[in-house]
């Protein structure tokens, strides 16, 4: 396959004018180059990597909890019309039985799905706290278990890619340091204080969940987790997710908080529902009732209760708030296959990498998707 005459965002993520040779499922040139097979003139429109949602729980109807091939394909086959070429099942804080069958279900459906791929699990919760539990499932809620999450991590052949933690909570430092080499940790969902989280980032902690959501704030004598992560981002290279659907953060807040985090530690995520992709109504979200308003999911008692966007979206949205263009496409991309170490096959357009490439028009719409190597929608 050969992608003719595009904008190319290459591996420094700088606009070049290019040719892209695709063999087989990999990357294998950028410029002039040649290949076999089919030929796509893409003149006037932009080639960028596949996007990579590492926190989604849900979207068409099916969510990651229901524990079902189903809804990992009904998931899949949606997100790669939005362009997205993989994701990470997200779990909620539910009891270990109910933990093991969603995580077997997810390992078996690896390379099953047909659309967007499956890279791992993101495990949010149970072991936050409960103060900021949002919309987790308080009868699950539980401190750090490094016997517990080996099992899980074990059972599922080593599949779950991120895992939470509120680093207040006792056992924290012990879970950190035994886990953080083999799985990155966050912290989620936490009261903990600026020097709590800072502990948590020297024990070795470099993913924030949902930045500013379900965590202590930043104010002028309490800078809180959110105050920690904008100050060790640089020294420490910690990593953070923002909702960028414009309701769970202030277009003004995120604007301060990518230029805190800098190009290679912000993360864009969905941190979507089922609902995403549906229309109004009633829905489940870990075993609790979701009421979803004009696009907004909220528990009822108006706890904001995850998202219905998702990626493709929210990266139109933080360009049209005023996010640089190279910085929004990185925190689709590569930043978040850094977060969970896959950026050594994919998240850029670099010769060798998978060939997951989104190519976009010049309003970002998704005009073609390639996933592995394989067309998976052309709308051109």
């Amino acid at each position: 396959m050969l992608l003719k005459n595009a904008t190319v965002y290459n591996e420094m993520f700088e606009p070049i004018r290019a040719d892209v040779a695709v063999e087989g499922d990999t990357i294998t040139g950028i410029g002039q180059v040649t290949a076999s097979g089919e030929e796509w003139d893409l003149t006037g429109l932009t080639v960028i990597p596949g996007l990579i949602d590492i926190h989604i729980h849900g979207c068409a109807g099916g969510d990651t909890s229901d524990a079902t091939p189903e809804a990992l394909e009904a998931m899949s086959a949606l997100l790669v019309q939005r362009g997205v070429t993989s994701f990470c099942p997200t779990s909620m804080t539910l009891s270990f039985e109910e933990l093991q069958k969603i995580f077997a279900n997810v390992a078996d459906m690896k390379e099953k799905v047909s659309g967007a791929y499956i890279q791992g699990i993101n495990m949010e919760g149970p072991y936050i706290s409960m103060a900021k539990k949002g919309a987790q499932n308080a009868a699950y809620v539980r401190n750090p278990d490094k016997e517990e999450f080996k099992k899980l991590y074990d059972g599922c052949g080593g599949c779950i890619s991120l895992v939470d933690i509120a680093p207040e909570c006792e056992g924290a430092e012990a879970f950190i340091k035994e886990v953080q080499p083999y799985c990155t940790v966050s912290t989620a969902h936490t009261s903990a204080n600026y020097d709590e989280a800072m502990k948590a980032i020297e024990w070795g902690v470099r993913h924030t969940t949902h930045l500013y959501n379900a965590q202590s704030g930043l104010t002028h004598r309490s800078p809180g987790v959110v105050g920690a992560v904008f100050d060790a981002a640089p020294i420490y290279g910690v990593r953070a997710e923002l909702i960028c659907d414009g309701f769970h953060i202030h277009p003004a807040a995120l604007r301060i908080a990518f230029r805190q985090l800098g190009e290679d530690n912000s993360i864009i995520v969905s941190d979507s529902m089922r609902a995403a992709g549906y229309k109004d109504g009633e829905y489940d979200l870990g075993g609790q009732t979701v009421y979803v308003r004009d696009g907004k999911a909220l528990l009822e008692d108006g706890t904001i209760a995850a998202s219905t966007s998702n990626l493709h979206e929210e990266l139109k949205n933080v360009i049209s708030f005023g996010i640089p263009v190279k910085q929004a496409i990185k925190s689709a991309t590569i930043n978040p296959a850094k977060a969970i170490r896959v950026d050594d096959v994919t998240g850029s357009i670099k010769v060798g990498k998978r060939a997951d490439i989104v190519v976009l028009d010049a309003q970002y719409n998704v005009k073609l998707v390639i996933v592995k190597g394989e067309v998976k929608v052309n709308a051109l």
